[in-house]
C-alpha cells in the first residue's frame, strides 16, 4: 500500500512536470517540484528537467534535506520545499518554475499585488515579490519564506516563482492563473495602463473568498 502511494505521488510529478515543460513553464534545467510524503518530501532531483522526468530522477528526502535513497541527490532548492511544508501544513505540493511572463516581472523588480484582473484578487489576494539572494541560499530560503504567511504563490526577484497548493493540480492551475495574469499586465501596459478595482471592489471580491 505505501509503495502504491509514493508511485502514485511520483506519477503525479512526472505528469505536472511534463504539462508545465509543455507549457514552457519551466525550461531547460531550470525549476523543482515536490510533494509532501510520510516524515519528509519527494522531490525532483538535482540536474533533472521537469519537462521530462522519470521516476529516478524523484527523490524521497527527510525534512532535514537528507536523501533517503542511495545515489539520488536532491534539488538543491530543497530547503525552500521544506520550509515551505514546515509553515504550511495546509500545502502538500509545490511548484518552482521559471515561466516568462512571471520571470519578467521578478526581474524587473516588479510584483503583481495590483488589483488589476477580479479572478487573481480572488485566487492569489496579490503575488509579492521576494528579495533577491543567491539560488539555494539559506538567504533565499529566508528572503521567500516570509511571504507564505499570507500568500501561496510568491515571485522570487531576478530567479522565479513558486507556488504551493493542497493538491499539485491546483498548484499547476494557479501557476496558469498567475502567468497568464502576467502576461496581461504587461499587455496592459502596451495599452497605456490597467484599470485597477477599487479598494471597495477588491474587498467584495476577498469577502466573497472567505464564502465559499
Amino acid at each position: 500500500m505505501l509503495f502504491n502511494k509514493k508511485k502514485k505521488h511520483i506519477n503525479e510529478i512526472i505528469e505536472y512536470g511534463k504539462l508545465c515543460g509543455i507549457r514552457n513553464f519551466t525550461p531547460g534545467y531550470s525549476g523543482n517540484i515536490s510533494s509532501r510524503y510520510g516524515n519528509g518530501m519527494l522531490i525532483t532531483t538535482s540536474g533533472s528537467s521537469n519537462g521530462y522526468l522519470s521516476s529516478n530522477e524523484i527523490v524521497y528526502t527527510d525534512f532535514e534535506g537528507n536523501s533517503l535513497e542511495n545515489g539520488k541527490k536532491p534539488s538543491s532548492e530543497k530547503f525552500l520545499h521544506i520550509e515551505i511544508y514546515k509553515r504550511r501544513l495546509d500545502i502538500n505540493y509545490i511548484i518552482h518554475v521559471h515561466p516568462p511572463y512571471l520571470s519578467s516581472f521578478a526581474s524587473a523588480g516588479r510584483d503583481l499585488m495590483q488589483p488589476v484582473m477580479a479572478e487573481n484578487v480572488f485566487y492569489f489576494g496579490g503575488i509579492p515579490l521576494a528579495d533577491y539572494a543567491l539560488p539555494s541560499s539559506k538567504e533565499l530560503v529566508n528572503n521567500t519564506i516570509k511571504y507564505f504567511e499570507n500568500y501561496d504563490a510568491v515571485l522570487m526577484a531576478n530567479h522565479g516563482f513558486v507556488v504551493g497548493a493542497k493538491t499539485l493540480k491546483d498548484a499547476f492551475y494557479k501557476l496558469e492563473l498567475a502567468e497568464s495574469y502576467a502576461q496581461v499586465v504587461l499587455n496592459t501596459e502596451i495599452l497605456g495602463g490597467a484599470k485597477y478595482l477599487t479598494a471597495e471592489e477588491e474587498k467584495q471580491i476577498l469577502d466573497l473568498r472567505k464564502k465559499l
